[in-house]
């Protein structure tokens, strides 16, 4: 089949894949090839059982799969062939060196940028997909045009603003779709090829263009403002415990403020995933590094809030059994960061549960996506940890249950059945408020939520 164009995406992870597969499907004039280094996961990406879970993710794979999406690890050989590239590369917090712990560690992504300059054997488009901070793309442009070869390359940013669990959806119909360009001849006219690519199916008014720097700026600013307003419920969180608050009618309350609105104002144990933690402190580096030390201050605090949420919700448990959890057989109800998806990155669970194995309590944990992820994460904690799917089996014979992932099967249970199988006195502390605390409370236990008063009984 003669294709329109041929897409490349070089990352096959939780934004490449997905984004690529909803390109296809959207789009059969093109051919999208996903490559990635990792044969594994290519294997998988080819296979029954993809590499990540997504609700309806599979059902689009299997439609575009061998028609117009290819996954290969064939890297060099696709870059020479696509015409339009996205750059889709894990770029991590950087662990070493001058910002480690803060920026974004761009080795990956600058071992890409070599690798199409290398390989390109034509003009291409160059697509910032990964989330980077501001002003990479100039740093990609000095690397594509070191060499006098006469061949072009049009860097544009088309940062992803997915929500892991709701992300098919967030493709299919998203708020908005963001492209920065060079406000030059050639940079719009590089905009222009991408706005009609994604023309095939969002509106016109959805597809937002600027110049590319505002465009990096505005994946950050998103994520970061976003974690701010988690972490803003949190820290009130804790003042309602103090005063016998409830911090679901005071969220609802707030939330009815037509200029506020409800969204993430669900007081938990603290935000997760891979990228609220990461973006906000590569915000936090830039402001540094620009002398906007106040600015700096005031996002390190987001960041700071969340970690001061999971270190209380410990020490809850400490304090509620009695001032020791040695010995003690806890079950965390989920692993992931978030419901409905398989990805642990940076989960509150993660940590609770290190603090957990810290006071010497044995750990289960169960989680109907991420028990894999959970077992890679805790490898090296094998004998003080068990991994259970059933949630009923997990929690048999435990002192306390810990509810960490909002999980809709973990409101449905049985709890009644689950009470019986407990040592007593039961706990469940709720990091999600997602079950009927006082019907809970009814059955035996002694309910600790997060921002309201507990329901104990001594």
């Amino acid at each position: 089949m003669n294709f329109k164009k041929n897409i490349l995406c070089i990352g096959a992870g939780y934004v490449g894949g997905p984004t690529m597969a909803m390109i296809a499907h959207k789009c059969p004039q093109y051919k999208v090839t996903v490559v990635d280094i990792n044969p594994v996961r290519i294997a998988e990406w080819n296979s029954d059982h993809l590499p990540i879970y997504e609700p309806g993710l599979d059902k689009i794979v299997r439609q575009a799969r061998n028609r117009n999406l290819f996954f290969s690890t064939e890297v060099d050989q696709n870059i020479k062939r696509s015409d339009v590239i996205f750059v889709s590369v894990n770029t991590p917090t950087k662990t070493f060196g001058a910002g480690n712990g803060m920026t974004a560690d761009l080795q990956y992504w600058e071992k890409t940028a070599r690798q199409i300059l290398q390989s390109a054997e034509s003009s291409k488009i160059i697509v910032e997909k990964s989330t980077l901070p501001v002003k990479t793309a100039l740093a990609m442009e000095r690397i594509l045009t070191s060499n006098q070869s006469g061949i072009y390359f049009d860097v544009l940013s088309n940062p992803e603003f997915l929500a892991e669990g709701t992300a098919i959806n967030d493709l299919e119909n998203p708020d908005r779709v963001l492209i920065g360009s060079h406000q030059t001849k050639k940079g719009l006219k590089a905009r222009d090829v991408l706005v009609e690519i994604y023309e095939n199916w969002v509106p016109k008014e959805r597809i937002i263009t600027s110049d590319i720097w505002s465009s990096e700026l505005s994946k950050l600013v998103s994520n970061a403002i976003l974690a701010q307003r988690i972490s803003s419920i949190n820290a009130i969180s804790a003042l309602c415990e103090k005063t016998g608050a409830d911090i679901v009618e005071v969220s609802k309350a707030v939330g009815m403020d037509h200029r506020i609105g409800d969204r993430f104002l669900n007081a938990s144990v603290g935000f997760g995933g891979s990228c609220f933690k990461k973006d906000i402190l590569n915000l936090v580096y830039l402001c540094q590094n620009y002398g906007l030390h106040e600015v700096a201050d005031f996002w390190k605090g987001v960041v700071n809030i969340n970690e001061y949420q999971k270190e209380r919700f410990v020490l809850n448990m400490l304090a509620a059994m009695f001032n020791t959890l040695a010995g003690k057989r806890i079950c965390l109800f989920g692993f992931a960061f978030k419901a409905d998806t398989g990805d642990t990155r940076e989960s509150p669970a993660f940590f609770i549960a290190n603090r957990l194995i810290e006071e010497k309590v044995e750990l289960v944990i169960t989680d109907p996506k991420a028990l894999k992820n959970a077992k890679n994460d805790l490898d090296e904690f094998k004998e003080e940890v068990s991994f259970v799917e059933d949630p009923y089996k997990a929690a048999s014979g435990c002192h306390a249950i810990a509810i960490l992932t909002e999980w809709v099967l973990y409101q449905n249970l049985d709890f009644e059945k689950i009470y019986r199988s407990m040592l007593k006195p039961a706990f469940i502390f709720d990091g999600r408020n997602i079950i009927d605390h006082q019907k809970v409370f009814e059955i035996g236990f002694n309910v600790y939520p997060i921002g309201k008063p507990a329901l104990t009984h001594f």
